[in-house]
């Protein structure tokens, strides 16, 4: 499977003191230095480190946003994150199904409500397409604790476990999409 791109889930309101800005920006820098586009949500947090790290690598980004007129608690897209193409969605659903369709691998890092509800989406439609999927890789061991709460308290079907890798370091996660790029 050739990996052309890799879209970055997680949260908007990451700081550039934060573990998670500083390992999306190291994660799509590794990654943008093979060529691999990053795609993100145009908004602050991990989606502006991920554009940050795949500029200084000389990569591009792509980032899908949507005007967020009457919602009171969505940062919307950040005029500071740089991306080469901006793509302007209908709604919120919209941007995800974006996205979704974009990335030919998603990774998710620590976030809120919004990146539950885009992880969420992700899961189910690996599911669903199971075999043909797009794989997951969730970033942090914390990881661990919430999967295997899932596994142990609700109805999951094997291939639901096998969607996703947890990993921890940038070089974890350019270890793993060089790995998918090769099967």
């Amino acid at each position: 499977m050739k990996i052309k791109a890799v879209t970055f889930f997680g949260h908007s309101e990451a700081g550039p003191e934060t573990e998670e800005f500083q390992a999306a920006k190291k994660s799509a820098f590794l990654l943008a230095k093979k060529g691999i586009t990053i795609v993100n949500g145009a908004g602050p947090g991990v989606m502006k480190a991920s554009t940050l790290g795949a500029k200084k690598a000389g990569g591009k980004t792509i980032g899908v946003s949507f005007k967020s007129e009457g919602m009171t608690f969505f940062e919307g897209q950040d005029s500071t994150n740089p991306v080469d193409k901006e793509i302007i969605a209908e709604d919120y659903w919209q941007r995800t199904k974006k996205l979704l369709e974009l990335g030919d691998v998603y990774v998710v890092f620590n976030g809120g409500t919004g990146t539950v509800s885009e992880f969420g989406m992700a899961w189910g439609l690996a599911r669903l397409f199971f075999g043909k999927h797009k794989p997951m890789l969730l970033y942090g061991s914390w990881w661990h604790e919430i999967m295997e709460a899932f596994g142990k308290n609700m109805r999951l079907r094997d291939e639901e476990l096998r969607v996703y890798e947890i990993v921890s370091t940038p070089e974890q996660v350019a270890e793993e999409i060089e790995e998918l790029s090769l099967s």
